[in-house]
């Protein structure tokens, strides 16, 4: 269903960035941000929301791009909102977590246009204001290097275990909160890999795409 469109903001727009764990979406988030002179958030959505809320924000970070703790991952949200007799409070407590969050999204948006990372930004505004969304992905080794130069983990296999982990996960709660797929092409609009133009060069790609795109 739409938004009123009372509440709708058709001046700002949002670039909604999904990415693979080590894809450089972080990276490549704040460069564009930088090039447009607009706002840019991921994690620090957390403490705007935790803040707007009053919600502790360690229970932000623990329910971060993660589906509620009670229900299997592929049961839709929509059962959840329907008021099952099997929902507890762990759950009650996630969704109205994911529900701050998505306020504190469309705050965002009221303020500056902006970049967001994940946090299915890409869904939650859709209907609220413009949105141009990407995924970022790259090869397997691609990422290890990354996350590996980075600090994250010290061996290889160590980088791809956490990468596949954060992945599964990210594609869980994508799946869960929205109606699409998470890293498909057709949840997108446009799908890059980042190895092969490199941080600068995806940041540059984006910038044009959104320029073109938005006239």
């Amino acid at each position: 269903m739409n938004e009123d469109p009372r509440k709708t903001n058709e001046k700002n727009y949002v670039i909604a960035i999904g990415r693979q764990f080590g894809s450089g979406g972080r990276e490549v988030g704040q460069r564009v941000a930088q090039l447009l002179d607009i706002n840019y958030f991921d994690k620090q959505l957390l403490l705007e929301a935790s803040k707007a809320s009053g919600i502790h924000p360690e229970m932000f970070e623990a329910a971060d791009e993660r589906t509620p703790k009670f229900f299997p991952s592929l049961w839709p949200l929509n059962l959840a909102m329907a008021g099952s007799t099997f929902m507890g409070d762990a759950t009650m407590s996630d969704e109205s977590i994911y529900k701050a969050q998505c306020q504190v999204m469309k705050d965002l948006v009221d303020r500056k246009p902006c970049v967001i990372v994940g946090r299915t930004a890409d869904y939650v505004l859709r209907d609220y204001c413009p949105v141009i969304s990407v995924f970022l992905h790259a090869p397997i080794d691609n990422r290890v290097d990354r996350i590996i130069k980075r600090g994250d983990c010290d061996t290889r296999e160590a980088a791809e275990k956490r990468a596949d982990k954060a992945n599964r996960l990210r594609a869980e709660y994508y799946n869960f909160y929205t109606d699409k797929l998470w890293g498909h092409a057709d949840s997108y609009d446009l799908c890059i890999d980042s190895s092969l133009l490199g941080i600068e060069g995806t940041a540059q790609f984006i910038v044009d795409f959104v320029k073109r795109r938005l006239g």
